[in-house]
């Protein structure tokens, strides 16, 4: 295994991702278990007709849609030569979906898996040379998608928050406060069978009952609080949320694997342990004073992640 750390000032030199014009998207679709998926395919500016391109599959933060940073992220991946997806997983954005909002890493899991078989399908792509790119809470949903899972090549995991049951009791108020939400997710669950969802905003700079309140980026105009954005958060979806563990999902990762991370972001000690569990081929980037919410879509932070990961990949890509 490999550790870098890097100064923002050192990190920026190495940056080599200039931006790319004339790239070109394309609405797409897919099924995966009955449901249509909505996402947007990438293409390099440099495509052409019958080119089979190496692929990479990316994935956003918890409530996210992929007009956010996943759709930033493949863009990203585009300018730097990969044809990239960016999607909605089920329930959240225009993809279909009966339950709406709800944040439940295994259906998502699923959802990744089902992209990357489609992506593997398409004439665009070469099908040995796909990689995934997970950021925040999909890192984890990511890492178990790719395990296994022969469409996988490589994975980054950019900003990747990772917990285990002790890093939620330490965020979500200790025991107490994890059980009083994993009570009110039963609830909520089934009101849902009841056919009455209970549905609260996801961010907001006024309602105190929001799922984010206050936070950055969410909130902000221009950023992630964009027309697209559903704002909406199922409270079922605690239960599954709170007692997903995925650190240990590092000693299963079966791909190499590179995380681009900040002790200034949210939850490193997650990242950190699962770096610690995993067994073959991996390697860290990590970066000085970088936010949770720069690394979504703050130009260098984002260039120096997008860098990174395409480093990655090529390399692996070229073995």
């Amino acid at each position: 295994m490999r550790r870098l750390v890097l100064s923002t000032i050192g990190a920026a030199l190495m940056s080599a991702g200039a931006i790319a014009a004339d790239i070109e998207t394309r609405p797409v679709s897919f099924e995966n278990e009955g449901t249509t998926l909505a996402g947007t395919l990438y293409l390099p500016a440099d495509f052409r007709p019958g080119e089979r391109r190496p692929g990479v599959l990316v994935t956003g933060a918890w409530t996210s849609v992929k007009e956010q940073m996943s759709g930033l992220y493949a863009r990203e991946m585009a300018e730097r030569g990969f044809v990239a997806l960016a999607f909605d997983f089920r329930g959240w954005g225009q993809s279909g979906g009966a339950i709406r909002f709800k944040e439940d890493p295994a259906t998502k899991t699923r959802d990744i898996s089902a992209a990357a078989s489609y992506l593997a399908g398409l004439p665009e792509i070469d099908p040995s040379r796909i990689a995934g790119l997970g950021i925040c809470a999909s890192a984890g949903y990511m890492a178990a998608a790719a395990t296994g899972n022969a469409h996988f090549r490589s994975v980054s995991l950019v900003a990747p928050w990772l917990h285990d049951s002790g890093i939620v009791e330490q965020v979500y108020g200790g025991k107490d406060g994890v059980g009083r939400l994993i009570a009110l997710s039963r609830r909520a669950e089934e009101a849902e069978r009841n056919g009455e969802p209970q549905v609260i905003t996801a961010a907001s700079m006024t309602d105190e009952t929001a799922l984010m309140y206050r936070l950055p980026y969410y909130t902000e105009t221009g950023r992630g609080l964009i027309p697209e954005y559903d704002n909406r958060f199922n409270l079922a979806s605690w239960e599954p949320w709170l007692t997903y563990d995925s650190v240990s999902l590092g000693s299963r990762l079966d791909k190499p694997v590179l995380i681009v991370h900040s002790e200034a972001a949210a939850v490193p000690q997650g990242a950190h342990a699962f770096f610690s569990r995993l067994t073959g081929e991996a390697s860290e980037l990590w970066l000085d004073n970088v936010s949770q919410f720069d690394f979504y879509d703050n130009p260098p932070d984002v260039s120096r992640a997008a860098d990174a990961a395409a480093r990655h990949f090529r390399r692996i890509n070229a073995h």
